[in-house]
């Protein structure tokens, strides 16, 4: 699949044309005083490795584990190799010039301290802040590729000295070590890598803000309080923003501060009101519902302490929770960022492409297989590696139409152009594009385990291809939709040359008797099924299709059917 890319002489532009954001008031405004809701992607995965992104289970998720791990498989040098690989191809300029084009206007980047200075352990007197370039150049770079395409960046610590919390993967935390709360050298190194980084980048008018602290999560009242979700007081977290604020303002007045509560960026309290007056409120949103009640909190503290608010960090759903999120926050003029580009998974706008080799290294660590001899290894890594660049990733289309145009517009459109000739198919996956109830109608349709008390739900089942509530599967090269519910139906639109009648023949299999509706048009016919081992054709005669655009409807009435692929014939 081709994926759609803004061409360089397109979007080249002139820093003269760049823009401060600002809060004032209620809003982010540009120098015109322009309002800017924020359309925005993380970079996750890039400069600090999460383990459930790279599928890792049994040895920990943290990136330094991980690292450890690999250099048992692989050695020390192959080892930096492939972290050298990884930090080259994850995020490019095509990267950039991509989600500009799809429509997004900013970007967040998730930064690993140890990219930009050393651990306070590995410093060589107490006290000094050993600065290292790759970090910065990495920026640099990213920022000038913003620039071009007229996005804001975001600077995000996701990683901070020490570790911001007991979620120690967020922030690769090493608990043999002190964290970030219990080491003054620590929150001193943060404070000067925020001065160092406001002092380079204080005249960038692309710099969108300076998100200062991703998800701290620590209990200062109670240690058994690990995440500081019932935190009352948050003096620590208050006092470290403030003083990171205060080295930010010794160089840059103009750039927005943004500030995260505890508990993963949403318990404030003990924290207002806001100590600059170019603030803006983060939160993060996940796994919960998309009513009002699910962000009044922010939009009464935005009220209150006539500050913007900002949904920091959302995503790891189903498309129709990312279409009902983002439009529920665009209604109440909160822009958002969405997380991540790219993992191995199907939920975000690109998917990596897993390696057989890499997949015998999971399998090892997770005991379910032998070790893979040096060079499997080393194999499945560096291909691991190639396949993060956009050209090798699968670009899911499905999940940009329900950030942009679905959360605008109830339009049904086709997945995949298809006219109607003898022996033409279709698979039963590539149904229209749309939300549920217009383009397909499912039943379950989305992840919100938080708002159900820990009960998740998977959207789709099969965790393949598509990221709607349909659940799609995949055995060996057959891709297949299943757990088909009676009352659950897809929709396919195609075109004829003439007026006609077809055949239509659905590729199925049943486990129980079924019955099964087809619709053209507003004209039904209908099948039964027997159960019967392996695949059937089943036949729906004179099926009438107008000349131009038609729509097809393939519904379960009852029973229970996976569904491959549908052929028509004259």
């Amino acid at each position: 699949m081709k994926i759609k890319l803004f061409c360089l002489a397109f979007v080249l532009v002139r820093l003269s044309s760049a823009q401060y954001l600002s809060a004032v008031g209620p809003n982010i405004v540009n120098d015109k005083g322009e309002k800017i809701i924020l359309r925005g992607m993380g970079l996750g995965g890039w400069m600090l490795q999460e383990g459930y992104m790279l599928r890792v289970n049994g040895i920990g998720q943290q990136q330094h584990v991980i690292r450890q791990h690999i250099e048992e498989l692989i050695g020390k040098e192959k080892t930096e190799t492939f972290y050298n690989a990884w930090l080259k191809n994850h995020t490019r300029q095509i990267d950039i010039d991509s989600m500009a084009a799809w429509g997004f206007n900013s970007i967040r980047l998730p930064m690993h301290y140890n990219l930009y200075t050393l651990p306070i352990d590995q410093e060589s007197k107490a006290g000094e802040n050993t600065w290292l370039e790759r970090g910065f150049a990495m920026t640099d770079s990213l920022l000038k590729w913003c620039a071009a395409n007229k996005m804001y960046l975001i600077l995000d610590l996701h990683g901070a000295p020490g570790g911001q919390g007991n979620d120690l993967n967020i922030a690769d935390r090493d608990p043999s070590k002190p964290s970030l709360w219990q080491s003054e050298a620590n929150q001193s190194k943060m404070i000067a890598l925020w001065r160092k980084l406001a002092q380079r980048y204080a005249s960038e008018p692309w710099i969108g803000g300076y998100d200062i602290i991703n998800e701290p999560n620590w209990g200062f009242e109670k240690a058994e309080d690990k995440n500081g979700c019932a935190e009352a007081k948050n003096e620590p977290l208050k006092k470290l923003m403030a003083d990171i604020t205060n080295a930010i303002r010794e160089v840059d007045k103009k750039h927005i501060i943004i500030i995260e509560g505890n508990c993963w960026g949403n318990n404030y309290s003990g924290i207002f009101p806001p100590w600059d007056n170019n603030t803006v409120i983060s939160f993060h949103k996940y796994w919960n519902y998309n009513d009002q009640a699910s962000i009044q909190k922010f939009v009464d503290i935005r009220k209150q302490y006539n500050t913007p608010v900002w949904l920091g960090e959302s995503g790891e759903n189903s498309n129709l929770w990312y279409r009902d999120a983002i439009r529920l926050v665009e209604k109440n003029e909160i822009g958002w960022t969405w997380w991540p580009l790219k993992k191995l998974g199907y939920n975000n706008p690109l998917q990596v492409k897993l390696p057989s080799n890499y997949q015998k290294i999971l399998d090892y660590w997770q005991k379910k297989g032998t070790k893979p001899t040096t060079e499997d290894a080393y194999q499945g890594l560096m291909e691991f590696a190639n396949n993060l660049t956009l050209e090798n990733c699968i670009y899911h289309k499905d999940v940009v139409d329900a950030m942009f145009r679905q959360t605008r517009s109830d339009e049904v459109v086709p997945f995949k152009n298809t006219t109607v000739k003898n022996n033409t198919s279709i698979n039963a996956a590539d149904y229209d594009l749309g939300r549920n109830g217009f383009a397909y109608y499912d039943k379950d349709t989305a992840n919100y385990w938080v708002a159900n008390g820990g009960k998740r739900t998977d959207g789709n089942k099969g965790h393949a291809y598509r990221n709607d509530g349909v659940d799609i599967f995949k055995e060996g090269e057959t891709l297949f939709v299943g757990s088909f519910e009676a009352g659950e139906w897809l929709q396919y639109t195609v075109s004829s040359d003439s007026d006609r009648s077809i055949t239509v023949n659905c590729h199925m299999k049943s486990r129980a008797a079924s019955n099964v509706e087809v619709e053209a048009n507003g004209n039904k016919s209908t099948a039964m099924i027997s159960p019967a081992e392996g695949w059937q054709d089943i036949k729906f005669k004179s099926v009438q299709l107008k000349k131009g655009n038609n729509t097809i409807r393939v519904k379960l009435a009852k029973g229970d059917v996976d569904f491959e692929s549908m052929r028509f014939g004259f």
